[in-house]
């Protein structure tokens, strides 16, 4: 016998008896998204490598170590490590920005990331997010947080987090910055190789380390008196001040978190980050932020944007199981011919309908249908020259028999 062929590692197979919980979750986000006006799009998987160098950030980890990079007709391709870079490629490609603000689009889809495989992160792994274009106040802030909170509620999780944090625009964070690389250049030689790397290129990015000892170092009380220290310039404070006024007046409890940056280096002001206490210590749900400078950084018109993006087998791990549906009837029959063609009948009235294809003995089908459907459709000798059928309910036993006309009306009753 060939050796058998198996997935790649860091990447499943979604099988038919799971799928019902991945289609749970995408029904919630279009119901949920919908509600407040946004659109969906889908984006190709694959995108130019310059996409992601430029988008996602250089000192990233993202484009350093994870992406999924090849070589074709002399241009790099790279399968999309997250989709903010996308979506904003596709807003400036389309001309959205000739739309009326705001421009809501959601997503759903495969990401790809080379990281050690683990519990909900895969290396092809799922995400559903929102992306918001044209709107600079606090107001399109509150709402995608609002958003994220009452899509995950829908979903049935409520043991939630919420956390928050302003990063400040170019100009304010510069200051903070340097000050930031004086309380740590002590502890440099103690820090990991990452944030060794890091310090020069993008001090901020340090902060996001989940090294334990780093984040002992991030804890003294000198570092601490540099993160919590106001930095926000008037602006940045207003708009951060504003945010938080129309998240108490909306009920949406959070947390403020200094340590909060997000791991990509496009976000500015806004950033956030909901968790659920279901979860280890990597418990994040969702994360997401402002990005006001994407958009002209991948070559469009100055435009303010915020997001976020949710990993869908993380989601799933932490929402109830719910069973698969069952069929609406299945036929019990031993004429296959006058079976194909109720079944068909039955589908054209929108009912899922099977029956057996192998003919099978009477009481076998019977089983089977009392597994797999809500009610079996008897339809023996007598039912046929009399045009009559028979319906069971498999629930509760009970057996009725009707005039063939009157099986779809009776189904549906």
């Amino acid at each position: 016998m060939a050796n058998i062929i198996k997935t790649l590692k860091g990447t499943k197979d979604i099988l038919p008896q799971d799928v019902n919980m991945w289609q749970f979750v995408e029904q919630k986000a279009q119901k949920i998204f919908s509600s407040y006006g946004f659109k969906e799009i889908r984006t190709p998987i694959i995108e130019i490598t310059e996409l992601f160098s430029r988008g996602v950030g250089d000192t990233t980890d993202i484009v350093n170590k994870e992406m999924y990079t090849f070589e074709k007709s002399d241009r790099s391709i790279t399968l999309r490590p997250e989709n903010t870079a996308g979506v904003v490629r596709s807003y400036i490609e389309n001309g959205m920005s000739r739309l009326s603000a705001p421009v809501k689009l959601w997503y759903k889809g495969p990401m790809f990331r080379y990281e050690r495989p683990q519990a909900g992160r895969q290396r092809q792994f799922h995400q559903v997010g929102v992306e918001m274009f044209g709107l600079k106040q606090p107001t399109a802030d509150a709402e995608v947080i609002l958003m994220a909170v009452n899509f995950l509620k829908s979903l049935g999780l409520n043991d939630l987090d919420v956390e928050i944090n302003s990063l400040g625009c170019p100009n304010c964070r510069s200051e903070f910055k340097e000050k930031l690389k004086k309380a740590i250049k002590p502890y440099l030689k103690d820090l990991c190789e990452d944030c060794q790397n890091r310090f020069e290129k993008n001090p901020l990015r340090l902060l996001d380390c989940k090294v334990e000892d780093c984040q002992k170092i991030f804890a003294k009380p000198e570092i601490q008196d540099v993160l919590t220290s106001d930095f926000l310039c008037e602006e940045c404070s207003e708009h951060y001040t504003e945010l938080k006024l129309y998240l108490d007046r909306m009920g949406v409890k959070y947390t403020e978190n200094k340590l909060l940056v997000r791991g990509l280096d496009y976000y500015t002001r806004t950033v956030f980050e909901i968790k659920s206490n279901n979860l280890g210590s990597q418990n994040a749900v969702c994360g997401g932020g402002r990005y006001d400078g994407l958009v002209s950084q991948l070559g469009g018109d100055e435009t303010p944007a915020i997001g976020f993006a949710m990993g869908m087998e993380r989601l799933i791990s932490l929402i109830e199981k719910k069973e698969p549906k069952k069929l609406d009837c299945y036929i019990v029959s031993n004429f296959p011919a006058d079976t194909f063609i109720l079944a068909e009948e039955l589908r054209s009235f929108g009912f899922n309908v099977e029956f057996d294809l192998a003919n099978k003995k009477f009481a076998k089908q019977l089983e089977k249908a009392s597994k797999v459907a809500k009610y079996a459709v008897i339809l023996g000798e007598d039912e046929i020259l009399k045009h009559e059928v028979s319906i069971k309910n498999l629930e509760t036993g009970t057996q009725i028999t009707v005039r063939r006309e009157d099986l779809p009306k009776n189904i549906k009753q």
